[in-house]
């Protein structure tokens, strides 16, 4: 072997090792929710009576439907950012949150007036809600198209909208904790309204950002 060859031989066994895929999302994820957990404490906080909102099925619901969200949302972005990988199998749980929400949604309707039902899916925090999810959401959307150009996305849109989700579902979780609009017509509306907003962002950014 040439001296040259030894030294560019030398060179490249001294690089790195690349992250492994699942050490990505491993990082990506775990990063996300300090990050988000950052933004809700400084621009929000909880709501002052959360100790006795914890005792209500309604406050409690919302987290059921934001984590299933968020969870369904991951486990199908993880498929997507590998090329062959199953990505149909895990779709289902996509559904997951939208099927609680929509029995939630038929529950209230069904034991609520018609009157009132106006009344609380306007609630009386829609323009913090669909302000204030997509700022928390923002960083980690942002760790989860890295994720993805760490990987090899077919569908970088597809891809990108998942994340959105997925990061959409986590800053929901967190802006639950300070929302005092408990209803699951207000939460199917305007939850659903700032989710899509950021599913519509990572779409448009991985489609430029996740090429491969």
């Amino acid at each position: 072997m040439r001296t040259d060859d030894l030294i560019k031989a030398l060179g490249a066994d001294a690089k790195p090792a690349p992250l492994p895929q699942r050490g990505a999302w491993r990082l990506a994820i775990g990063l996300a929710v300090p990050v988000a957990a950052a933004v809700f404490f400084v621009i929000l906080g909880p709501r002052p009576d959360i100790a006795a909102a914890m005792h209500t099925a309604r406050f409690l619901f919302k987290f059921v439907f934001t984590l299933a969200l968020a969870g369904g949302a991951l486990a199908v972005l993880y498929r997507l950012s590998m090329p062959g990988a199953p990505a149909r199998r895990a779709a289902p749980l996509l559904l997951v949150a939208p099927l609680l929400m929509a029995a939630a949604v038929a529950l209230e309707m069904a034991v609520v007036p018609a009157g009132d039902w106006t009344t609380r899916l306007v609630g009386h925090n829609m323009l913090v809600c669909l302000a204030s999810i997509p700022i928390i959401g923002a960083g980690p959307l942002a760790l989860f198209v890295a994720a993805l150009r760490h990987g090899a996305p077919t569908r970088p849109g597809l891809a990108g909208a998942v994340a959105g989700l997925a990061a959409g579902g986590l800053a929901a979780t967190f802006y639950a904790a300070h929302c005092t609009d408990d209803s699951p017509l207000f939460v199917a509306t305007w939850y659903t309204l700032a989710i899509a907003a950021l599913a519509l962002a990572g779409a448009v950014v991985s489609r430029r950002l996740a090429r491969w």
